[in-house]
C-alpha cells in the first residue's frame, strides 16, 4: 500500500487535480489544454515576428519548384491531369503540402535543443500535460505552414493559378494544412525520442523527407505510380493531405471526409506517441 505525503491529494484525486489541487473535470482538463497549446502558438507567432528570415528563405524552395518545374512540365505536358487543369495549378497543392512537410519533418531538433539547454526539465515539472507540450509545438509548426502557405499562394496567383475565392473552402484548406503540418512534427518528435541527439535525429530527417514527398502524389497523379510505389502512396499521409488541398482549392474529386479522418487520426496517433516518448527524451 502507499501512501501520499502530508498534504497532497489522494492518488485518486491526484490524476486529475489541477494546477491548484483541485479535482476537474474533463471540460476543465480539455479547457486548460486548449490554453497551453494556444500560449505555446502564440509563443511561435512571437518568433516570427521577431525573426522573419527564416520565412523569406524557406520560401525560396517553393517558388523555384513553382517557377521552374511547374512551368517546364506545363509547356512538357508529360503529366496527365484531370481535364480543364493546367498542370501549374495541379502542382500548387501539393507543393503547399511539400513546404508543411519540409517546415515539420526537423521540428524534433527545437525540442532536443530545448532538452540541451534546460527548458524542456522545466516545463516537464509544469501542471502542464505532455500531450499540451506536443500539441502546442505540433500546431505551432502549423502555424508557421500556414504563413509560408501563403506566401506560395500569392506565387501561384502572380504566376497565373486560378485558386478558389470561396472563403470556407480556403478556411478548411488552412485546417487541412496545419493538420498535416501538425503530424509530421509529431513523427519529427517522435523519432527526436528515439534517436535523443540531433546528429542522428537530421540524418533520419533527410532520408525520409524526399520519398515521403516522391511517393505523394505531390507532383504527379497515383495512377502513373508502379503498383508498388501506389502501395506505397496509399499509406503515406502527404498523398491525403495533398488531395484534400487539391478538392479545395482548385475542384480535383476528392474524397474530403477520408482525407480529413485520415490526417487527423495520424495526428492524434503521432501526438500519443511523441507524449510516451517525451519522459526518455528529457531523462537524456
Amino acid at each position: 500500500m502507499t501512501y501520499a505525503a502530508p498534504g497532497a491529494p489522494p492518488a485518486d484525486l491526484a490524476s486529475t487535480a489541477g494546477p491548484l489541487g483541485v479535482a476537474e473535470g474533463p471540460l476543465a482538463y480539455l479547457a486548460r489544454l486548449g490554453s497551453r497549446v494556444t500560449a505555446l502558438c502564440w509563443v511561435e507567432v512571437r518568433k516570427i515576428r521577431h525573426d522573419r528570415t527564416e520565412l523569406y528563405t524557406r520560401a525560396i524552395q517553393p517558388a523555384l519548384w513553382l517557377i521552374i518545374y511547374g512551368e517546364v512540365f506545363t509547356h512538357v505536358r508529360a503529366i496527365p491531369t484531370p481535364k480543364g487543369i493546367p498542370y501549374l495549378a495541379y502542382l500548387a497543392p501539393g507543393i503547399l503540402a511539400q513546404s508543411a512537410l519540409f517546415i515539420a519533418i526537423f521540428y524534433g531538433i527545437q525540442i532536443i535543443w530545448e532538452r540541451d539547454a534546460g527548458v524542456l526539465t522545466k516545463l516537464m515539472v509544469t501542471p502542464t500535460p505532455r500531450a499540451a507540450l506536443i500539441t502546442g509545438k505540433a500546431f505551432a509548426s502549423g502555424v508557421r505552414s500556414l504563413i509560408q502557405g501563403v506566401a506560395i499562394v500569392i506565387i501561384a496567383a502572380l504566376l497565373g493559378v486560378s485558386l478558389t475565392a470561396n472563403p470556407l473552402k480556403l478556411l478548411a484548406a488552412a485546417v487541412i494544412l496545419m493538420l498535416g503540418s501538425a503530424f509530421f512534427a509529431c513523427l519529427s518528435m517522435t523519432i527526436a525520442g528515439l534517436a535523443v541527439s540531433r546528429d542522428r535525429l537530421m540524418g533520419i530527417g533527410q532520408a525520409i523527407t524526399m520519398p515521403l514527398f516522391f511517393s505523394s502524389s505531390a507532383l504527379y497523379p497515383a495512377s502513373i505510380m508502379p503498383g508498388w510505389l501506389q502501395v506505397i502512396s496509399a499509406v503515406n499521409p502527404l498523398t491525403y493531405e495533398v488531395g484534400a488541398l487539391r478538392g479545395l482549392l482548385i475542384g480535383v474529386p476528392t474524397t474530403l471526409w477520408l482525407d480529413t479522418l485520415v490526417l487527423t487520426g495520424a495526428t492524434v496517433a503521432g501526438i500519443t506517441a511523441a507524449s510516451l516518448l517525451l519522459n526518455r527524451l528529457a531523462s537524456r
